[in-house]
């Protein structure tokens, strides 16, 4: 069984983890709950989880329209004020003229040789009025454009707050759930008290041990394996003939893996080595590299994608 992506499973944990794992006298501490109870209550959670997601993904939809908002607003305001300089020069100029003929007449080169003023006055003084009109409507403009950018402002600064908040919430419950996760991993048989383990013989019709088939469980268990998992192979070197290892398919044919695949190997691979005390990893081998606890290190060419471990994650077991 594949299990839920660690944000589907957040807010499951958070709220299993308020009656599971509250502090408790040992008198009153009610029994733990077991994986299987836990796992049902988080699946019944999913739904939660989804709307507090929908929810932050819309918030941060109306963040953006809100930005782009006001990147338009400020874009108006900016044009209000050109129109507006523009429009008291020409007022600016025409009231220059007139002062400077003394009379609300046009000036005598501006009007034809042939002819009165009148013409050209009326078409001077409606000119003027439009200019006026225009700068009254400019001024308008510019008040609404940097009203509208001030709300904007207001609205966004707001939303990032509220935006920052539900990420952070998220990415609080995502530790946290990480951690529970962790805690779910079941020990593997055959550990010492000084921390070593005892050898198993493999058993059952899979031919392996029982720690390994743990790992194998456990894996199947918090990973949607995209394809077979390969475990006892009979003849061939290493853990395989000893039941003592599995190798999990990223890929088919020995083609490289997708970008997901190749991801979810990293996972896979990071998951083992986080809990290879807890049951019992002796190593991990992952494109062209094993890590026995203490960090990668890089192995020779062996010559092809399968040997060479692109397209499996190989876990070996104590």
């Amino acid at each position: 069984m594949a299990a839920s992506s660690p944000v589907s499973l957040a807010i499951g944990l958070i709220a299993a983890a308020a009656v599971a794992f509250l502090p408790a006298t040992t008198a009153s501490a009610a029994p733990k709950p077991t994986e299987s109870e836990l796992r049902t209550q988080l699946k019944q959670l999913n739904s939660k989880v989804d709307k507090l997601i929908e929810k932050y993904n819309l918030k941060r939809v109306e963040l953006a329209k809100a930005q782009e908002a006001a990147k338009a607003a400020k874009e108006r305001l900016a044009t209000a004020e050109q129109t507006l300089a523009a429009t008291e020069q020409r007022v600016g100029e025409i009231a220059r003229l007139r002062y400077q003929n003394g009379d609300p007449s046009v000036p005598s080169f501006m009007l034809p040789e042939n002819g009165g003023s009148a013409a050209v006055l009326n078409q001077v003084t409606a000119e003027q009025q439009a200019l006026v009109n225009g700068v009254a409507k400019a001024r308008d403009d510019k008040k609404k454009a940097a009203d509208e950018a001030v709300a904007l402002a207001n609205e966004i600064r707001g939303d990032a707050a509220e935006v920052d908040k539900q990420r952070d919430e998220a990415e609080d419950v995502i530790d946290d759930i990480k951690k529970k996760l962790e805690d779910l991993v079941p020990f593997g048989t055959g550990r010492k008290s000084n921390g070593s383990w005892a050898p198993e013989l493999p058993s059952g019709a899979d031919n392996i041990t029982s720690r390994t088939r743990l790992m194998r469980a456990q894996v199947q268990k918090n990973f949607a394996l995209p394809y077979a998992v390969g475990c006892f192979r009979a003849g061939s070197d290493g853990e395989h003939p000893l039941g003592r290892a599995c190798d999990f398919m990223m890929s088919t044919g020995g083609s490289m893996p997708t970008a997901a695949n190749n991801a979810l190997g990293d996972r896979i691979a990071d998951w083992a080595i986080k809990n290879k005390d807890k049951i019992g990893v002796k190593y991990v081998i992952w494109k062209q590299r094993i890590n026995m606890g203490s960090g990668w290190r890089a192995m020779s060419n062996r010559g092809s994608v399968t040997e060479n471990h692109f397209d499996h994650v190989h876990i070996s077991m104590y």
